[in-house]
């Protein structure tokens, strides 16, 4: 993990006092005095890493702070779902603990164990590893997406996680209102594209779990032998067409030769499979027919670009600060509706 150190005396999210105690009490192995250090934040889950006074390395995760949805950020929900998919043989950090006192910390937060790896969430990431390495990467990242799709959901506790039927058209239905509601101008080509996802959307032949945000930048591996070692960040995973996930990996996906598509994914660099390769390998691992694969691709592209405008709208009105090139945010969704199109009417 990357450990971005904030200097204690500017520590938000965490009463170390309490959080100490409730450590000391509630997790194996957890030895006070403890120091913390975060990892990820802002309007996502804060993410801190935890040292114990013998060494011992755990993860502590806490909603953002401020006044947020508590349905975005679920505690409770995500430490059911690592504990569950675990179960399943799904590679994940160990879930240790759960507070939901709110007198501990404000807010109910999670422990699990700390996993040594990288992050391979840029080119320049990707480019650190061997030739060799980035395939066994690109290997183990279709076959754990094969794998956690193919957990059996009622036997690991999940069948009342979510609804599972017509995925695609709740989800349709949810990011046309978004994008109804935050757009900044007229995109014909973003109106197009949702006229072609509404007509030709797929029958839900796969139901599973759905990660939501499965990608490089979101598993670690290992760099030595590629292989991942955790999958992370499941805050947007639920239940539904497995399929979603396929589409949404490949549509941050560079092909080999090709400009990178993305500054936070690694692919591109010699060594990655290309998006038909990857493709085929989770085809081959799931026993999956994918030929509709270009839709998902399609609809991951809209979605990206509703979420891209909707963070565009705020901060053309000014209440995300200033410092941004928003013509350069507004050339992104641009470019996603394009590309969306061009699989769609190829």
């Amino acid at each position: 993990m990357s450990d971005d150190v904030l200097p204690p005396a500017s520590l938000r999210g965490i009463n170390v006092g309490a959080v100490s105690t409730w450590l000391t009490a509630n997790v194996s192995g957890a030895v006070a005095p403890f120091t913390f250090e975060l990892i990820t934040g802002g309007r996502s889950n804060l993410t801190f890493k935890v040292t114990g006074a013998d060494g011992t390395r755990f993860v502590l995760r806490r909603p953002p702070m401020g006044n947020v949805l508590a349905s975005a950020h679920d505690m409770g929900r995500e430490f059911r779902l690592i504990s569950a998919v675990a179960r399943a043989g799904i590679p994940v950090a160990p879930a240790l603990g759960m507070c939901t006192d709110l007198s501990v910390n404000d807010a109910p937060f999670y422990v699990m164990g700390y996993m040594d790896g990288v992050v391979l969430d840029s080119p320049e990431r990707g480019g650190t590893l061997s030739e060799s390495v980035r395939r066994s990467a690109s290997e183990s990242l279709a076959d754990t997406l094969a794998a956690l799709h193919a957990v059996d959901i009622d036997a690991v506790g999940l069948g009342d996680l979510a609804k599972r039927a017509d995925y695609v058209g709740r989800q349709l239905k949810r990011w046309s209102a978004q994008w109804d509601a935050s757009k900044t101008r007229e995109l014909p080509s973003m109106e197009r594209v949702r006229a072609l996802l509404l007509a030709g959307a797929p029958e839900q032949r796969f139901t599973g779990i759905v990660h939501g945000d499965y990608r490089f930048g979101n598993v670690m591996v290992d760099p030595v032998s590629g292989t991942v070692r955790a999958v992370l960040d499941w805050e947007l995973c639920t239940l539904g067409d497995v399929l979603a996930d396929v589409g949404y990996v490949i549509s941050y996906w560079t092909d080999p030769g090709e400009p990178f598509r993305r500054e936070n994914d690694p692919s591109g660099h010699p060594g990655f499979f290309s998006r038909a390769e990857f493709v085929a390998r989770y085809s081959e691992v799931s026993g999956r027919s994918l030929t509709d694969v270009g839709w998902y691709e399609a609809f991951a592209c809209w979605r990206l670009g509703c979420i891209a405008e909707g963070v565009l709208a705020r901060y053309l009105a000014g209440v995300m600060g200033d410092d941004v090139d928003t013509s350069g945010m507004a050339g992104r969704v641009d470019a996603l509706a394009e590309h969306a199109l061009a699989l769609l009417e190829a």
